[in-house]
C-alpha cells in the first residue's frame, strides 16, 4: 500500500511539472516605446551563400492590437548574436518593433522565399518557409523611463513642418553635432576601413586612419554598453560627452562609398550592394540604442552627392530598394530618427560634369521611403541646384 501511494504521488508530481506549468506560462510584458526584438529559427544560410539570404528571403511580421495593425519587415541575423561573435552564418531571423499603444498585442510571422523577393511588392504569393515561434502575444505596459530618454516621451514625427512627439503637443528642437559626417567610420566596428585616401584641392584630405575617439574613453561609464570584451567604449563615451553638453542630435552617413570618407557602408563588400554585414550592423545597433537612451536623435544620411547615382543610376531600382528596406528593417524602430535622403543632391559647382539625380528620381526615393517605413518617420533632403 505504501508503494502504491508513492507511485501516485510521483505521477501527480510529474504531471504538474510537465503539464501544469505550460498552462500557467506568463505572458511576455513589453513597455510602451521600448524595442521588442523577436527571433525566429529558419533556414541555415550565410552572408555569402550562393542563394542570397538578403535578396531571396523576406520576413514579414504583423503586429496587431484592437486598435491598429503594423506590418514590419524583418532581417537575417546570422547566429542571433553577431555583434559579439562576428558570425556571418546561422539560422536566426529577427524583427524589431516599438509598440506605441498600451494593452494586449498579437504577432504573426511569415518567411517568404523566392528570386529577389526582398524587393518585390507581390510577396504574398511566394513560397512560405517554416520558422518556429511564428505566432504569439504580449502585453504592453507604461514606460518606466524619465528625462531625455526617448522611451519616456515617444516617437519624433513631422507635424506641420515641425518636429513633435507623437500624440503630444510637445515640440522637439534639434541641435547637435553635424561633424564628423563619417561618425560610423570607427575602428571597433567589424570590417570598417577606408577604401582610399583623398588629396585633392578643395577636398578634405584623408589618410588611411579612421576614427578611434580615444579622448572619449574617459567619458564611458560603468554599465554602459560595449561589445566583444570591451570594444566600443570610446564611441559610447563620445555620445555621453555630447549629451553632457546638451546636444540632442548626431548627423551621420550610412553610405559614403565614392564620397569624401569612403569608409562607411552596410555591405560585406563595398563592391557588392546585395549582401549586408550582419555583425557590423548589430554593432551599429548597440551604438544607436545608447544614443536613444541619451535623448540623441539619429540624423541618418543615406547617401552623398558623389554617390547619388551609384545605385541603379539614381533610380529607385532593386539595389536602392534593397538598401532602403534593410536599413528600415534594422533601425526604423528607433524613436528619435530622421531619414536624410541626400546630404547634398544635384548639380554641384565643384563637379559640374558628374551625373546627378533629377526631380523625378528624388520624388521616387521619397515615395518609396514613405510607402515602406511603417512608422512614417520624418525625411528630408538638401538639393544643391536650388541653392546655387
Amino acid at each position: 500500500m505504501k508503494n502504491l501511494y508513492l507511485t501516485l504521488t510521483i505521477t501527480v508530481f510529474l504531471l504538474c511539472q510537465f503539464g501544469c506549468n505550460s498552462n500557467t506560462q506568463e505572458k511576455r510584458v513589453v513597455q510602451k516605446w521600448h524595442n521588442l526584438t523577436l527571433s525566429f529559427n529558419g533556414p541555415n544560410t550565410s552572408e555569402m551563400d550562393s542563394y542570397n539570404p538578403f535578396l531571396n528571403y523576406l520576413l514579414i511580421v504583423e503586429f496587431q492590437n484592437k486598435e491598429t495593425k503594423k506590418v514590419i519587415r524583418g532581417f537575417y541575423a546570422a547566429d542571433g548574436n553577431a555583434a559579439e561573435t562576428s558570425s556571418d552564418s546561422g539560422t536566426i531571423w529577427q524583427a524589431r518593433f516599438t509598440p506605441d499603444l498600451i494593452g494586449e498585442w498579437m504577432y504573426s510571422a511569415t518567411l517568404y522565399k523566392g528570386d529577389s523577393i526582398a524587393v518585390s511588392s507581390d510577396y504574398e504569393k511566394a513560397e512560405k518557409v517554416f520558422i518556429d515561434n511564428n505566432e504569439g502575444e504580449f502585453e504592453v505596459v507604461p514606460s518606466d523611463k524619465k528625462g531625455f530618454d526617448f522611451r519616456a516621451s515617444g516617437r519624433i514625427i513631422a507635424n506641420k513642418g515641425y518636429f513633435t512627439f507623437q500624440n503630444s503637443d510637445n515640440y522637439f528642437l534639434k541641435f547637435g553635432a553635424d561633424s564628423p559626417e563619417n561618425f560610423l567610420a570607427f575602428c571597433d566596428f567589424d570590417n570598417t576601413y577606408r577604401i582610399e585616401t583623398i588629396n585633392k584641392d578643395g577636398e578634405a584630405k584623408t589618410n588611411t586612419e579612421i576614427h578611434s575617439y580615444k579622448p572619449h574613453l574617459k567619458d564611458w561609464n560603468e554599465g554602459d554598453p560595449t561589445w566583444k570584451d570591451g570594444k566600443g567604449k570610446s564611441i559610447i563615451g563620445a555620445i555621453n560627452y555630447l549629451a553632457s553638453k546638451g546636444m540632442n542630435g548626431i548627423y551621420f552617413l550610412t553610405f559614403n562609398i565614392q564620397g569624401d570618407g569612403k569608409d562607411v557602408w552596410m555591405f560585406v563588400d563595398p563592391d557588392d550592394f546585395t549582401r549586408f554585414d550582419v555583425s557590423k550592423l548589430e554593432q551599429w545597433e548597440i551604438v544607436f540604442e545608447h544614443m536613444q537612451s541619451k535623448g540623441i536623435l539619429m540624423h541618418v544620411v543615406l547617401q552623398e552627392t558623389e554617390n547619388e547615382t551609384l545605385l541603379d543610376g539614381g533610380d529607385t531600382g532593386p539595389l536602392r530598394k534593397l538598401y532602403y528596406n534593410e536599413i528600415i528593417a534594422r533601425f526604423g524602430h528607433h524613436l528619435g530618427l530622421v531619414w536624410n535622403l541626400g546630404e547634398e543632391n544635384g548639380l554641384t559647382p565643384w563637379a559640374p560634369d558628374d551625373p546627378f539625380q533629377d526631380d523625378k528620381q528624388r520624388k521616387a526615393m521619397a515615395r518609396f521611403i514613405k510607402e515602406n517605413d511603417p512608422y512614417n518617420l520624418p525625411y528630408l533632403m538638401k538639393i544643391l541646384e536650388r541653392i546655387f
